[in-house]
């Protein structure tokens, strides 16, 4: 997964994988989805992501399910 800020245009891009993007569905005046062939999402674009989003307070959690955590 990648995630890219492009300043200039206030234009958040969250890259899930590299498939080949045959699709892409706006969802509202701010928000793209990008599909693979089979329908999958490979990226979003958010328009105006600073009013839509804080991006100065990204964090990742990743939450481990209780039967892997015993194998840790």
């Amino acid at each position: 997964m990648k995630m890219t800020y492009f300043q200039d245009t206030d234009t958040l891009y969250l890259e899930f994988n590299n498939n080949p993007i045959v699709e892409t569905q706006e969802i509202n005046e701010n928000t793209l989805v990008d599909l693979d062939k089979n329908g999958n999402i490979c990226a979003i674009t958010l328009e105006h992501a600073r009013s839509l989003t804080d991006l100065n307070a990204f964090s990742l959690e990743t939450i481990v399910a209780p039967e892997l955590a015993s194998s840790l």
